[in-house]
């Protein structure tokens, strides 16, 4: 599924990374692929997602799409408006800095398990994850970047065999993925040594070192954190025009209006 962010008006299309649920019930397929469209990142914090739209989205009756927005309420990952319109939500900083903090255990721990069951043909897929990231880096492609820091890290997890800890690291990336999508600009303007750890990463996983492999990635985790804390506004945040006498002027505020 895609989002067009460039009006005011959701344009979304099925991708072909859906069609693993087509043989699920019709409820199932759209809550799943809602679900993975939030953890992508393909909506941003304040997005409207109509009955009707999702519907005609998934090519399917208001019905799936209703179900599917009340599930994903349940695990607060959208609010649903009295007339059944669901709203992506804006994370407050408490919030953001709650789930970054369980993110940066979480995600180590799942690295540690990964590490002794990685084979020869998941680190040659690694590798390549990570060369498409440093490509999509040099061609200023910031969807690009966080589809592939996605799939290297989730890639990752998976080796982990561990779905209970999978299950609860992607509903940590419900939350995180609208917040990332509205950074990406920011995330992009990293420098390249600063903005990811997966280079080191990857090498303490070719020697087999999971604790070494667990610190980069909790240390990736925690520099993002404190870039988007400093760099975005959040849920109740003073308003932008007061923000500057507060110290607090978000610097890449004008990227985030691209793309």
């Amino acid at each position: 599924m895609k989002c067009d962010h460039k009006n005011t008006g959701m344009t979304m299309t099925m991708t072909p990374e859906a069609l693993p649920f087509a043989d699920l019930p019709l409820e199932e397929q759209a809550y799943r692929r809602l679900r993975q469209a939030l953890v992508a990142g393909v909506f941003a914090p304040g997005d409207k997602l109509s009955i009707r739209r999702i519907a005609e989205a998934l090519g399917t009756s208001p019905m799936p799409a209703r179900t599917a927005l009340r599930r994903l309420a349940i695990e607060q990952a959208v609010d649903v408006l009295p007339s059944g319109t669901a709203i992506v939500p804006r994370l407050t900083r408490p919030a953001f800095l709650e789930l970054s903090t369980i993110r940066a255990t979480l995600e180590p721990l799942a690295t540690r398990l990964a590490a002794p069951r990685l084979d020869a043909a998941t680190l040659r897929t690694l590798e390549g994850l990570l060369a498409e990231h440093d490509a999509a880096r040099a061609a200023g492609k910031p969807e690009q970047l966080l589809r592939v820091d996605r799939e290297f890290l989730f890639t990752l997890y998976r080796q982990a065999d561990a779905p209970m800890l999978l299950g609860m690291i992607e509903a940590l990336w419900l939350r995180r993925g609208p917040l990332f999508w509205e950074a990406r600009w920011v995330l992009m303007s990293q420098p390249g040594d600063k903005a990811h750890r997966h280079g080191p990463l990857l090498e303490a996983l070719r020697k087999g070192d999971a604790a070494v492999a667990a610190r980069e990635l909790e240390a990736e985790i925690n520099d993002a954190t404190r870039v988007l804390l400093r760099e975005m506004r959040f849920q109740g945040d003073p308003p932008a025009n007061i923000l500057p006498s507060l110290g607090k002027a978000p610097r890449a505020r004008a990227k985030l209006t691209l793309g």
